[in-house]
This record gives structure tokens, sequence and C-alpha cells, in this order.
């Protein structure tokens, strides 16, 4: 089984369109064999999106413990939700000492929700001033955004400064809700951004909700401009499943998508903040 790949937006790299996401049995502590055994087996499977962040429990040390040699196999990322200079880059140096490496290949601001973040962001000795410092450095090649809470924010960030990627969520509730695929996307293909969805599956709730039919909810993803979905998986056999979907991906026409988004209309809001 093959996983078809996606170019990254405008830097130009090549990636699995199926991601291996820094949450399920990665955003724990103490799960060192079961984690070493999920990267790897990602890995063996063909996955080259391998995702990370600061605030994700023991997710970096789990990926500097599995990747080893096989670091340059993947294009690895993780992210920073603090707001200031100083403290991004004391993230950035635990970031690459957790995950052995001397680089990122994408370093992303993480989760902004506010008017408030952007300023302090922006502003003088702001977080982006560490984002740059470390891209000009080569401690990372590229500086991306994410946030699922409102798109708006989000759009004032990207007006605001050259992100090469952007992490949102892509799911058939979605444009029932505050939007992403109606007020993100449009701008960030318009800038040449590579886009990643998350959220694909809800956090889950997608196979209480259509129990068998989890590869609609990927497909209606990758069937938008996005180059990969990075998905948390708890299990061996989660991976293998999503790794299925990714092989055998068949777009969605327009059709079933505004059928599977309808369906999911009255309960949009709620899953989109389902929390497990």
């Amino acid at each position: 089984m093959e996983i078809p790949k996606r170019k990254l937006g405008r830097t130009g790299i090549d990636v699995t369109i199926l991601g291996l996401g820094g949450e399920g049995v990665l955003r724990t502590f103490g799960q060192e064999k079961e984690a070493y055994q999920l990267i790897n087996r990602a890995v063996d499977l063909g996955i080259t999106y391998c995702e990370s962040a600061r605030a994700y429990s023991g997710s970096e040390s789990y990926y500097g413990l599995a990747l080893k040699e096989r670091r340059k196999k993947v294009f690895l990322t993780s992210k920073s939700h603090a707001r200031d200079k100083k403290g991004a880059l004391e993230h950035l140096h635990e970031t690459l000492r957790n995950m052995k490496t001397d680089h990122l290949d994408l370093w992303q601001v993480h989760d902004v929700r506010t008017d408030e973040e952007i300023e302090e962001i922006f502003g003088r000795q702001g977080a982006i001033e560490a984002f740059v410092e470390a891209k000009e450095k080569g401690l990372v090649r590229f500086i991306g955004l994410t946030g699922h809470h409102d798109p708006l924010i989000l759009r004032k960030c990207i007006e605001r400064f050259y992100f090469d990627t952007v992490l949102m969520p892509v799911n058939p509730a979605e444009p029932h809700y505050n939007s992403f695929i109606g007020q993100v996307m449009p701008l960030a293909v318009e800038r040449g951004m590579g886009i990643i969805a998350m959220k694909v599956y809800f956090r889950g709730a997608a196979a209480q909700i259509a129990p068998g039919n989890l590869d609609l909810f990927y497909r209606y993803a990758l069937s938008h401009p996005i180059s990969t979905a990075v998905i948390g998986c708890d299990t061996i056999g989660q991976l293998e499943e999503n790794v299925r979907f990714a092989s055998a991906f068949s777009p969605l026409t327009k059709d079933e998508q505004e059928m599977l988004s309808e369906q999911l209309s009255p309960i949009a809001r709620k899953l989109m903040y389902y929390k497990p």
C-alpha cells in the first residue's frame, strides 16, 4: 500500500496525504514502548509527515526515542504556544533536545485564539521574532500557524506574516459553525500556503456517529485543497486503518460533500467542540 503525496504549498516538499498526529497515545507520559512501536510502524508504512507540539505531554520525547537514524525519512514538525520571543526560543531548544535533532522541518505558532495574543505574538519581542531568528539560523526550515477556535483570528495572522503553512479544522461539520474552510482556506490557497487538516474525525466522535464509515470523513478532508491530514492514533490498528484510507483515497463529489455536511448540520457546534 503506497500512500499518495501532495506538495506542502510553497515549501515545495512532497508529503504523504496522511500525517501522524502528536496526540492519541503520543500525548501521554510513560508509554514509551507503545509510542515507539506506533511511530516506527508509521514510518514503515511510508508516512513522511510527523507532528508534535511542546504542549503535547511526552510526544516530542517519544519521537526522539523512536526516530533515531530514521529522522531523515520524515518531515518533522512541532509547535510552540509561547507568545513572547524568549519563551518561544526556550520551547524550540527544548523541542530540539527532546526530538534529538538539530532542526525542525516545520515550526508552528500554536493555537492562536484572540486579538490580544496576536498583538503579543507580532509585537516587540513577540514570538514571531523567535520564529524568524530560528529560520535564519537554520534551526527550522519553514514557519507555520495553527488554530481551531476562530477563523478570523487565523486570517488576521496570515495577513500580518508570510507563513508557509496553516493547520486548521477540515471536516463536514465545520462549514456550519465558524467555518475555516470558508474563511481561511481561500486566503491560504491564494497565498500558496500548505494547508494541513486537523479534527478530521472530531477527536474521535466520528466513530460514534458513523461507525464503519470513517473513510467518508477522511475523503471529505482530502477532497479539499489540503496537503495532508494529521490524525492522532491510540493503537497501531487505528494507524493501519488510516493508511488503508489514504492508500485507497478517491475524492468525494461536491454533491457527496454537501450531503454529508448537511447530515451533520444539526450537531455541528457540538462536534466542533467535542471532547472524548
